[in-house]
């Protein structure tokens, strides 16, 4: 559920136009529709939990991903894959990742995004849990991006992954 919300709050985020929508009795109602140039990326593994509540909402948005890993020893972050839409360039990003803690992970996904083309401003970053320390260590490095998240707490729940895909 908490997952959903993040979602439905980052899509409130994202540019829209008023339009007339006729429902099926036939009823006219003034409601929304998204503008075009929206996708989701997930980092890999643990934002992927985060995809079927984003598809939830947005059944045809392109979504890519991006593999980051930490090096053991110097807990420094490399990107192993992206693949993203060819024109991303052109879109706004729903970048997702469920527990931020230090926020190199994030760091390095925003960088990749940016040599694609991609403005840090256009950026919304979707979090579940968020240390303090993430959140500034993001900020300090793209200060224009829009981070969401239901609770900052110095101690994020690690091993998300694992316990949402079931595989401790």
């Amino acid at each position: 559920r908490q997952i959903r919300l993040v979602v439905e709050e980052g899509l409130n985020q994202l540019p829209y136009t008023e339009c007339t929508v006729t429902t099926p009795t036939g009823h006219k109602y003034e409601g929304v529709r998204f503008e075009k140039g929206n996708c989701g990326v997930s980092i890999m593994r643990s934002g992927e939990a985060m995809e079927q509540g984003l598809r939830d909402c947005c059944r045809s948005i392109r979504i890519g991903k991006i593999l980051i890993q930490s090096d053991e020893e110097t807990q420094r972050a490399k990107v192993y894959y992206a693949k993203f839409p060819p024109d991303i360039y052109r879109r706004k990003v729903l970048l997702m990742y469920p527990i931020l803690s230090t926020g190199n992970t994030v760091i390095e996904a925003v960088k990749v995004l940016v040599e694609h083309g991609v403005q840090p401003s256009v950026i919304i970053l979707l979090s579940l849990f968020s240390t303090p320390h993430g959140a500034k260590s993001i900020i300090q490095e793209f200060p224009e991006i829009t981070i969401l998240t239901t609770e900052v707490h110095p101690v994020a729940p690690t091993h998300f992954g694992q316990k949402y895909f079931g595989t401790d």
